[in-house]
């Protein structure tokens, strides 16, 4: 397989952290290739859960080893009863019952997250057979966020002509409130250093600075305000993050527009991290980016989790899943 010279450098980044990442759904052939790609290229350890002779033969037949890799199935794993006693342990007192646990303890998402859990993997990566909901509750109940009171959110990647950008949130947060759109953009811009990039992140409306009106634009500048009080903390200090709203596509992207509309602006004309005031507008941004534009689209990737969980695309092809699976040890 061929790869983009983007995808490249994130997989030698990701090399460099040597981590093992759990894949779940050891029945889809698309996860299994990249299993082997990701294995090969010693971009990561891989732990995949299913069948182990059913996988066994699809190797065999493919004519590839197990270097790299290790297959557990849950049902049969020396470590199941382990798992369903710190599942217990944590959900206890929500009213999980030791029946329930071990149940709970065989689905392999839940699984797989519980193996973050318990420091034998360093992430997971899910989503080509199942949904986002059924990756996200098991990394929300069991590892949970990062930051106490704070909402989990999602990001894609989007990578055109070898340019990175950040979209977010496109998966989670339907109708984001102002403190969440700004807690959204803040760790949007803590993803995007991840990847080496220096985020200007782009609070984006269909007004700039003012243009418009209405109650979105007037959350979309109060989230921004909320973001630029955040940037002043100790915390964000540190960090090399520009941030500016509201802004217009247009505006956030283009310089020549910048200069009319937000002449002022140190991100206007430069963004590489897109804010979204609705899942429903990100959600149908990156999918037109994605079908029209030719972007390479890699995620939805949760952040502001206590460890890394990556949804994928139901739709996702081989290089998407190797794509996402770097970029999980590289949030590791």
């Amino acid at each position: 397989m061929s790869y983009s010279k983007y995808l490249l450098g994130l997989m030698n980044q990701a090399k460099l952290k040597n981590k093992t990442i759990v894949l779940p759904e050891g029945e889809d052939e698309r996860v299994l290739e990249a299993a082997h790609i990701i294995a090969s290229e010693k971009v990561a350890k891989i732990v995949i859960l299913g069948d182990v002779d059913k996988i066994n033969s699809f190797f065999s037949e493919k004519g590839w080893n197990f270097d790299g890799i290790q297959v557990i199935k849950p049902e049969t794993s020396p470590n199941l009863a382990k798992y369903t006693q710190l599942l217990f342990d944590l959900r206890k007192d929500k009213g999980l019952t030791e029946e329930d646990a071990a149940k709970l303890a065989l689905n392999y998402n839940y699984f797989g997250t519980l193996m973050i859990k318990a420091g034998d993997a360093d992430g997971m990566v899910s989503g080509a057979d199942h949904s986002t909901a059924d990756t996200v509750r098991p990394a929300l109940q069991i590892i949970k966020s990062a930051k106490k009171g704070k909402s989990v959110s999602s990001f894609f990647l989007l990578v055109f002509d070898d340019k990175p950008y950040i979209l977010s949130d496109c998966a989670i947060v339907i109708n984001p409130t102002d403190r969440e759109m700004a807690d959204i953009a803040l760790d949007a811009a803590e993803s995007a250093l991840h990847f080496g990039m220096k985020p200007k992140v782009a609070m984006l409306s269909y007004s700039t600075y003012g243009s418009g009106k209405g109650e979105q634009v007037d959350k979309v500048k109060r989230a921004t305000e909320l973001a630029k009080e955040d940037l002043l903390t100790d915390y964000y200090k540190k960090l090399d993050i520009e941030l500016d709203g509201e802004l217009q596509a247009d505006a956030a992207l283009d310089a020549v527009v910048a200069m009319k509309k937000a002449s002022q602006s140190h991100v206007a004309g430069k963004a590489n991290v897109l804010i979204f005031p609705s899942l429903e507008a990100g959600n149908i941004s990156y999918k037109l980016l994605q079908r029209l534009g030719g972007c390479a689209a890699f995620g939805p990737v949760l952040q502001g989790l206590n460890a890394p969980v990556s949804d994928l695309s139901r739709g996702a092809l081989v290089e998407d899943i190797v794509g996402v699976i770097a970029i999980t040890c590289l949030q590791a």
